[in-house]
């Protein structure tokens, strides 16, 4: 989970398959078809972010704020913030991080961990991103592995059979340059791992305010983002009829666990993602009108960039038991993210 900094999202023609960072089995079904945009491999605890006092970047002492210039003012700031994070730990020479998240779908609370590594640029970087979701009666886990050759996803969800797939790295790359990616060296984002987590984020959601705060008293911006208006309804057509309503569709309407927002927490000294957050009204439907709070936490936690990597953590042989190829229709549904 790719930018026009003012533009809308260009939306992939097809969604691609199920991806490596979608959400676990059971989750999806209360998901009610979360878009693979926000489909997570996540980690963390749920703290909630305390902005109170917070000011905004683009306030202004002595005028008017608020007017149409200011908005878009304030939508380029977001965009670039976002833009130049996630270009941060795209072009590190190394990155290794740990995951915490917390996820709240209807009555269940999941929490979970995970750690990230990275090594190398272009078509020599590989990466391993492995995560556990659980609650009191299920378990989750999914390890994604980029040796460079091949990217794979072992998943196990619960009591359901594992499953691996695996997609030609190659082929993807072949691809990018069909479609005249700027940089078809850089398939991460289009193969999995912390980057596509981050990177299909940014391509279903339009970022619109930054706000200057601290996080565990490190200063940061908070990055506010929505669904550009025709985005829902094209994904989920049950929704088509809410959003042709005078007033557009409501947080409430959405089905529970879809989110209707997304926030990111970057530092304002280095430009890194430190928390990364979902919003939505939880809860079975119909619910009542109310504020939008989070439903997904993932915390990105001891990032080192640029320092040892055990690159042995790259070297994946799994069993060929259950292996399944899924390059052909992986490249047939790849679109570019937007710039």
């Amino acid at each position: 989970m790719t930018v026009s900094l003012a533009g809308p999202p260009r939306l992939p023609a097809r969604r691609p398959p199920r991806q490596p960072d979608s959400p676990p089995a059971g989750l999806r079904r209360a998901r009610a078809r979360w878009p693979a945009a926000a489909g997570l491999a996540v980690a963390g605890i749920l703290l909630a972010l305390d902005s109170a006092g917070a000011q905004s970047v683009y306030s202004r002492g002595g005028g008017e704020a608020g007017g149409a210039a200011d908005q878009q003012e304030a939508a380029a700031q977001a965009e670039r913030i976002v833009a130049s994070s996630l270009a941060r730990i795209g072009r590190a020479e190394s990155v290794s991080l740990r995951l915490r998240q917390r996820v709240r779908i209807g009555d269940r609370v999941l929490v979970g961990a995970g750690r990230y590594l990275q090594a190398g640029q272009g078509e020599e970087q590989r990466f391993r991103l492995e995560t556990t979701l659980s609650c009191d009666t299920e378990a989750f886990s999914i390890t994604e592995v980029c040796d460079g050759l091949f990217c794979w996803t072992d998943r196990r969800e619960g009591e359901e059979p594992p499953t691996l797939h695996r997609v030609d790295v190659q082929r993807v790359r072949a691809q990018l340059e069909k479609l005249k990616a700027p940089d078809p060296a850089d398939t991460a984002p289009y193969l999995g791992g912390l980057q596509r987590n981050l990177w299909w984020i940014r391509q279903w959601f339009q970022f619109t305010s930054a706000s200057a705060a601290e996080l565990d008293g490190r200063p940061v911006w908070v990055v506010e983002g929505t669904w550009p208006s025709a985005s829902l309804p094209s994904l989920l057509p049950e929704l088509a009829e809410a959003a042709g309503k005078p007033g557009g569709l409501q947080p409430e309407e959405l089905p529970d666990g879809v989110p209707w927002a997304v926030r990111f927490t970057i530092g304002r000294d280095d430009l890194l993602p430190r928390r990364y957050e979902f919003l939505a009204i939880p809860g079975p439907r119909p619910v009542a009108a109310g504020p939008v709070e989070p439903i997904a936490v993932v915390d990105l936690l001891e990032i080192e960039l640029n320092g040892p990597v055990d690159t042995t953590a790259f070297y994946y042989q799994p069993a060929s038991e259950g292996l399944i190829d899924i390059t052909d229709f992986w490249v047939s549904s790849l679109g570019l993210m937007r710039p």
